[in-house]
């Protein structure tokens, strides 16, 4: 059973590159980017549980989070230009 998924979450991946590569936007690239990022999260937690290791769920785990805080990172470069609030020019006030 474990396999069929490990095969399904493969084809999902080459179809989620196919998009990354052929998306006629940046934002349908960030998606199939952040889609790639979770497919390979699930794929490593699969893994982890057919070769009998645990502590891969804990890794899965870590790399969504970092695929979730890098997908808004990027797309809010995009959208503003920069990562951080330049703030306004005046002197703050004492």
């Amino acid at each position: 059973m474990f396999s069929v998924a490990t095969i399904a979450l493969l084809v999902t991946l080459a179809l989620a590159l196919a998009r990354a590569t052929l998306g006629p936007t940046v934002f349908d690239r960030a998606q199939a980017a952040n889609t790639i990022g979770t497919v390979a999260m699930l794929l490593l937690a699969v893994l982890g549980f057919l070769n009998g290791r645990p502590e891969f769920l804990d890794l899965a785990i870590v790399y969504g989070l970092l695929n979730v805080i890098g997908t808004i990172a990027v797309l809010k470069y995009f959208r503003h230009g920069d990562l951080g609030d330049a703030g306004d020019d005046e002197s703050p006030r004492a």
